[in-house]
């Protein structure tokens, strides 16, 4: 044996992260499956994985998966994969920015003056009827319709360079 061949365990590790990896390029949409450059044995393989219900044939597709991801580079589909979880994570703060923005303006009366002056193309006549209109809804136990129109009024002038940083 030589010292340069990895171990057993090491082979194994490897082996159940391709296999990770294959899950993770199974649970993709199609437009993102479709941009991830897969050869077809493996792409067709992912797609029998995607229709394979009971646990133990889900599971054995895994592995064969792992086994077929063995003999490419998993380099560029690790990117992708990491791509596509950077832009969910940056949708996820914007809305995250978007709710507290929400929450404070419904909460606390001087929050509009700090989102006119962070965001001076908001209408303040219009955002000020609809944080009235939530407060009253919530007050009478009302369907918040003028919560969620304050939700929209807000994702369309908060922009996602902002839920980049982090401000708010």
């Amino acid at each position: 044996m030589s010292d340069e061949s990895p171990s057993k365990s090491q082979r194994k590790r490897q082996m159940h992260e391709l296999q990770d990896l294959g899950t993770e390029l199974v649970d993709l949409n199609e437009q993102q499956l479709a941009a991830v450059d897969l050869p077809e044995s493996l792409l067709d393989a992912v797609m029998e994985a995607r229709r394979i219900t009971k646990f133990e044939a889900r599971r054995r597709q895994m592995q064969y998966i792992g086994k077929l991801m063995r003999s490419i580079d998993p380099a560029p589909i690790r990117e992708r994969i990491d791509a596509y979880k950077a832009v969910s994570r940056s949708q996820t703060a914007r809305l995250h920015l978007i709710e507290r923005w929400r929450t404070r303006l419904l909460e606390d009366e001087n929050a509009l003056t700090e989102l006119m002056n962070e965001y001076p193309a908001l209408d303040a006549t219009q955002i000020r009827q609809v944080i009235r209109n939530a407060l009253r809804e919530r007050e009478a136990g009302q369907p918040p319709k003028s919560f969620r129109a304050l939700f929209q009024l807000l994702n369309d002038v908060i922009d996602v360079r902002t839920a980049d940083t982090g401000d708010d």
